[in-house]
């Protein structure tokens, strides 16, 4: 049975780079997906990030982008496009990203078959919490495309009558 894993990457604690999380958190509190579909927020992984990858036949990533565009604009790269141009060395513990994750995973003949990163061009990444207005109104046509792209992948992704609560902890306002 294949494993295809939607991974949301990103720091909640970094204002517009909290989309990757964020969408899967609401996939998985709006959509009901089979079971060798693992849903998970990764934060900001470095060196463990193949350790993901590597059990995978496929990947569905979220995250942002630093890309030419508007802020809230979505682009949908695929795992030739991100490989197109030669890794980076590690330069943070938030290193390597997924470009040098793939490329490792590569050299070593594993890691997924299929790999699309849906990327949203940030407008804001400091230290704050909450999506700016750009990236918010992205959400849900990253959420949409996520779900394309698991139905491209042969994925039944089924829209669930009564939504769970989403878990959205990082915007919760503190007790007073």
């Amino acid at each position: 049975m294949a494993r295809i894993g939607v991974l949301g990457i990103g720091n909640v604690l970094m204002g517009d780079d909290a989309l990757g999380p964020y969408v899967v958190k609401l996939l998985d509190s709006m959509y009901e997906v089979p079971a060798d579909v693992e849903l998970v927020d990764l934060g900001t992984p470095g060196a463990d990030l193949p350790l993901y990858l590597d059990s995978l036949d496929a990947a569905v990533i979220v995250d942002t982008v630093k890309v030419s565009g508007e802020p809230g604009e979505i682009h949908l790269l695929d795992k030739a496009q991100l490989v197109a141009r030669a890794p980076v060395l590690p330069a943070s513990p938030h290193e390597p990203g997924l470009r040098e994750a793939l490329f490792t995973l590569e050299f070593q003949g594993r890691g997924p078959r299929e790999v699309r990163l849906v990327g949203v061009v940030p407008s804001s990444v400091k230290t704050e919490v909450g999506l700016s207005p750009a990236a918010r109104a992205a959400v849900p046509a990253a959420l949409a495309r996520v779900v394309r792209e698991l139905e491209i992948l042969g994925v039944e992704v089924r829209e669930r009558q009564e939504p769970r609560p989403t878990d959205i902890w990082w915007e919760r306002q503190p007790l007073e």
